[in-house]
């Protein structure tokens, strides 16, 4: 057991280094906290990694894997808009502050699930548990890619310090794009279908159309309702000059 963990961690890590995984986990730490989005990960991580021992070592199948890359690309997709569309700061959504957590972390989790199921390192998973001991290439996979994916957070949580929050939440936006774009792409090929292939992109075009016009309404809105709160202000501070020059009675 113990060689087979050691050989899993080695070759995960190794597999998960400069992976779409780990900039996915930068990603993350440029916007939310670090240890939700850790936990996140190796929740996902020891998720996917038991049901690819299970097939490597006591099924010997494979699992279909275009589907699960068409629809975890189309989940990035929405995760770039969300980002492009900002986090409301109003009285409502501070008042649901406690609720965000919970909500980032089943983002990072369902993410990080769709995009490990059929990835290299799932695979490595798989050829590992089919000649090694389970539990050691369960324990050693799931262990080496948490700590690939620590040290992009550790990167991430850098960068999130130096960055200019407008940047930040472009700089998000575009790699959920790019991830986007590797998983379908990755998705497609795999299918060899032509139906498969036009109900990808017409999904993604959808998504597309409907979450830039949230982006743009959104931004509208928070444009108008900044312009309003500037008026009432030079609207009080113009009454009040007027009050100090009014003389007293």
């Amino acid at each position: 057991m113990f060689t087979a963990l050691l050989v899993s961690f080695g070759v995960v890590f190794v597999a998960e280094l400069g992976d779409k995984s780990q900039l996915m986990a930068m990603t993350y730490a440029l916007r939310y906290r670090w240890w939700i989005v850790l936990i996140g990960i190796t929740v996902a991580t020891t998720a996917v990694h038991a049901v690819s021992v299970v097939v490597g070592h006591f099924l010997g199948l494979s699992i279909p894997v275009d589907l699960i890359s068409i629809v975890g690309g189309l989940a990035m997709l929405v995760f770039a808009l969300w980002t492009l569309r900002g986090d409301e700061l109003d009285a409502d959504e501070q008042s649901r502050a406690a609720r965000t957590g919970a909500s980032v972390l089943l983002a990072v989790m369902s993410s990080f699930f769709l995009a490990e199921l059929g990835d290299k390192t799932m695979l490595a998973t798989i050829t590992l548990a089919t000649d090694h001991d389970w539990l050691g290439v369960w324990i050693g996979s799931t262990v080496g890619m948490v700590v690939a994916d620590a040290l992009a957070i550790a990167v991430g949580m850098a960068l999130g310090r130096k960055l200019p929050e407008r940047t930040i939440a472009l700089a998000a936006a575009a790699l959920f794009s790019v991830f986007a774009g590797w998983l379908l792409v990755e998705g497609i090929t795999a299918a060899h279908s032509t139906p498969v292939t036009v109900a990808a992109i017409a999904a993604a075009v959808a998504i597309v159309a409907i979450g830039t016009r949230a982006v743009v309404t959104t931004h509208r809105r928070r444009r108008s309702v900044s312009a309003s709160a500037a008026g009432d202000q030079e609207t009080g501070a113009g009454s009040t000059r007027s009050d100090d020059r009014v003389s007293p009675a």
